[in-house]
Parts: C-alpha cells; structure tokens; sequence
C-alpha cells in the first residue's frame, strides 16, 4: 500500500489509489518501509456524532524515500511499520493540492483534507496522480513543498496509450449529447460550413483593409505567426446582411466535433477533447435579484470555441470524469455524478447565447447570487450529437496517422477586435484544463 483513500461521504464511492510492487533484490529498491510515523490529526477532540476515532498517520520515510500517502486507522497506537511503503526519490514528482475538490474540513476550517494533483500536467508531464489525500492543517495557500509526493513515469513511451481505432471506440462509447437551450438562436456549425457560407479574412496592412474569401478546409488562411504593428488578421462574417444573418445562426445538421487526443498524468490517462464552433456568441443577461436585464452586445463575439473532455484510464478504459468549458474556465465532474444517455454517453447542456457547457440543466449564476450573468441551460429538440461525423484533428503521440487541417493553423483572432484564438493556441491543448 502507498497510501490510503479519502472523499466525501455524501456522493458515490468512486476513486481509486495505486499501490505498489518492488521486483528489484537491490537494497535501494523502489520501495522501502517508512522509519516512523508522524500523527497529523484525530477526531478525538471533536464533538459530533462517529463511529469511532480515526488517526491520520504520515508516514516518517528513510533518507532517499517519500511518501506518498498517509495511513488513516481507528487507533491511537502507531500503525505497523509494515503497513505502507514509501518511494525512491527519484521515481517522485511534486504534487499540489487541487483546491476545487476539499474534500472535508473541520468546523471551525483550522484542518483540511485536499484532493492532490501532480504540479506539472501537460502532455510532456511525468508525474502521476497515486489517488491519496493531503491533510493540511491551517487553509492557506503553502509555500513549501506538500510533506507527500505524486509518482513519475520515467518511461516516456507512448505504447499504454490507445491507437487510432480505440480512441474511435472510445469517443462513440461515452462522447456526449450536447443539448441546446430551447430559445438558442446562435447554433453550432462545421467550420467549412462558416467559411463556404461567406465567412471572410479580413488582412489589415499598413492601414489598408482587403477582404478575402476563404477555402473551405482554411487552406488560404496564414499559418502561425502573430499580428504585428505591419500586419493584422481576423475572421468576420459576410458583409451582405442576409447573409450575415444566416451565418450568424450556424446551421446545426452541419456541426461535428473537432477531437484532440493527448496523454495526461504521466500517460496514465487519455485526455479526449471535443471541440464545438459556433459562428456567433450571443449577449449575456444579468440578474439583479428577481429582475433580468439582457446586456445588449456583452458577450457577443464572432467565432466561438467550446469543448467537453473525456478523460479515461488508460487502466481500464473506464471514463473517469468529464471537464466542462465554461467561459474563460471550467469544471471537472466526476462520472459518477454525470447524467447519461443511451448507456455511456454522457449529458452536456449549452447555455443560452453563452454556449457555456453544464453537466446538469438549470440556472448557473456568474457572480454573487442576487447578482450576475445568468447562464441558461435545458433540455430541447436541438441536440448534437457529438459521435456522429467527430474528425480528430489532433493526436501529437500518434504522428503521421493524423493530417492536421489547415484552418487548425490558423494562429490570429476567429473575430473582430479581441476576438477567440482557436483551440490549438488554447494553453490546455498541450496542459491540463484549468
């Protein structure tokens, strides 16, 4: 055992923590038995209703040795020496609490016991989740390195990830339905649908502006680069206003999902990445506590990239949780709190105009709660199914079997003004999701 497993007691059982085996004869081997232990908390001070007192004991690990975990028991005696191993220092990476998931705290908030996360995450990362908990006394942010660690991959070889025809298999196993709000005016489409239906790039030079037409697969658009004092491009939409109105709409019997595929947590995890465009981003509305008050033009944009990731163990194939864009940020939701429909596929609801992604219908306020953005989610007869006509796009660790398309390179703005980047500028296209 490397260590033992936490989480909250109102929600389904659903986690897991590695544990260990060291095949080496050596003395220095992977794993050794801690030296002592170290008791960071009881229960036995605190006056509420249990079962019984529960110990948190860290483990007190030999020169060269971490732990990773800590060992939780119902009595005050120190637990066996045999009871968990601790991990060679170098097959160690640093780990970090993931404050979005505390997963309990004592009343008066002085002990906490955190969800813990490796501090590197991004395609290249080794570092790898062991599934355990940090207790922390205090709810400050640290300034120190966490008194237990993360693990680390050090083979960086790609044969435990899932060739083309299993990522296929896995997207039409769990990709989701993504409903529309009932009033939508702004649905998504395929991207050659918004450039062969009059979607223009805009070049400004020197402080002259040509319009161009664009490919349907954006093979005329500029690859890479950035905008500079000389030279500035975006996308817009036709100037026609009957075509402009149209495009705006999006056309939905066209939309498909764009899918990046990448390793995560030391390859441990396939992180799948399911991008949706809408031509247009609508305004938001406001509520101030029982009146709503529409924002006009707040919010509104050309070209609007949103995405679901589906992440999945590359342990058992099993889908681990999903991650909901919402804006500028997002949500991690574990599978099992998520709705599902026809088996595994999961449930996403777009907001109203916003097309911020919810794994539950309903209003999600943006601020305080007599006062925000409102963001609409229900269910409709707009629906998008995203196994049906998905294109992967992206899939670095497969190389040449993925033919990248041109529009993908497109490095400036989807928009007037500030507009979006598109998903490959994103910083979670190479890292974790914020």
């Amino acid at each position: 055992m490397l260590g033992c497993y936490c989480q909250p007691n109102n929600m389904p059982l659903h986690g897991w923590v590695l544990v260990g085996k060291d095949n080496s004869s050596i003395s220095n081997g992977a794993l050794a038995k801690p030296v002592d232990y170290k008791l960071v908390w009881t229960t036995s001070s605190l006056k509420i209703k249990q079962d019984g007192e529960g110990y948190i004991w860290l483990p007190i690990a030999p020169d060269e040795y971490k732990p990773v975990g800590y060992v939780v028991t119902t009595s005050q005696e120190k637990p066996s020496l045999d009871k968990i191993r601790c991990v060679r220092s170098d097959l160690t990476d640093e780990c970090t609490t993931y404050h979005s998931k505390k997963l309990w705290r004592t009343q008066n908030k002085r002990f906490n016991v955190f969800d813990v996360r490796p501090m590197k995450r991004s395609i290249e990362a080794q570092g790898v989740s062991v599934g355990t908990f940090l207790a922390q006394s205090g709810g400050g942010a640290n300034s120190k390195p966490l008194p237990i660690v993360c693990l680390k991959n050090t083979k960086a070889k790609f044969s435990y990830m899932p060739n083309f025809s299993q990522v296929e298999a896995m997207i039409k196993a769990y990709s989701p339905y993504m409903y529309l709000h009932p009033m939508e005016e702004y649905l998504p489409s395929s991207v050659d649908w918004f450039f062969t239906n009059g979607a223009v790039l805009i070049e400004k030079r020197k402080g002259v502006i040509r319009e161009s037409a664009i490919e349907p697969n954006g093979s005329n658009l500029p690859q890479g680069g950035s905008n500079d004092e000389e030279v500035t491009y975006w996308l817009d939409l036709p100037l026609d206003e009957t075509k402009r109105v149209k495009v705006k709409q999006g056309d939905l019997a066209s939309s498909q999902a764009y899918v990046h595929v990448k390793p995560m947590m030391g390859g441990t995890f396939t992180d799948i990445a399911m991008w949706v465009f809408y031509p247009f981003n609508g305004g938001a509305k406001a509520k101030v506590a029982c009146t709503n008050i529409p924002l006009r033009t707040k919010g509104e944009h050309v070209g609007d990239w949103e995405h679901v990731t589906l992440r999945v163990s590359n342990l058992n194939g099993e889908l681990w949780k999903v991650y909901f864009s919402q804006h500028s940020r997002g949500k991690w939701v574990d599978a099992s709190e998520l709705e599902f429909q026809n088996g595994n596929r999961v449930v996403a609801y777009s907001s109203l105009h916003g097309h911020a992604l919810f794994p539950k219908p309903g209003v999600v306020m943006q601020g305080m709660r007599r006062f925000g953005v409102r963001n609409d989610a229900a269910k409709s007869d707009a629906v998008m199914d995203m196994a049906n006509g998905f294109e992967i796009v992206g899939a670095e660790y497969l190389g040449s079997e993925i033919r990248e398309p041109p529009w993908l390179n497109y490095w400036m703005n989807w928009g007037p003004k500030n507009g979006p980047k598109g998903p490959k500028q994103k910083d979670s296209w190479k890292g974790d999701e914020r």
